[in-house]
């Protein structure tokens, strides 16, 4: 087996990478480290995570294999707070409710329609 920090990035399709930018940084405090002309990537909100936002306007929103990506919560609590985040933040609820009592989750989606699973557990 060979070891790893885990999943540490995931390149997103966008039309407008800054649009993406200020989206992630309201909902999850991501924070810009590296950019060209084509991309802009981020930091966090994990100590290994990185997401770049890909300037691809043909392909923006559009899923291919994967359905969708995920941020756990570290409060049971604080799924209002994420769900409010979101719709300030110019996305979307999708669906939300409890795997069981007191395991909250929520589906949003990004201004591009990429779907994400905020839960905890």
């Amino acid at each position: 087996m060979v070891r790893t920090h885990g999943l540490t990035h995931i390149p997103l399709a966008v039309q407008d990478p800054e649009r993406s930018l200020k989206f992630y940084t309201e909902v999850f405090g991501v924070r810009e480290y590296f950019r060209d002309e084509n991309q802009i990537q981020v930091q966090g909100p994990g100590p290994y995570d990185v997401i770049a936002f890909e300037k691809a306007a043909s392909a923006a929103g559009i899923v291919g294999g994967i359905s969708h990506f995920g941020f756990r919560l570290t409060k049971a609590a604080d799924i209002d707070l994420a769900v409010a985040e979101v719709e300030r933040a110019g996305g979307r609820i999708l669906r939300r409710g409890e795997f069981s009592p007191g395991f909250p989750f929520a589906y949003v989606s990004d201004p591009y329609g990429y779907e994400i699973e905020i839960w905890f557990e």
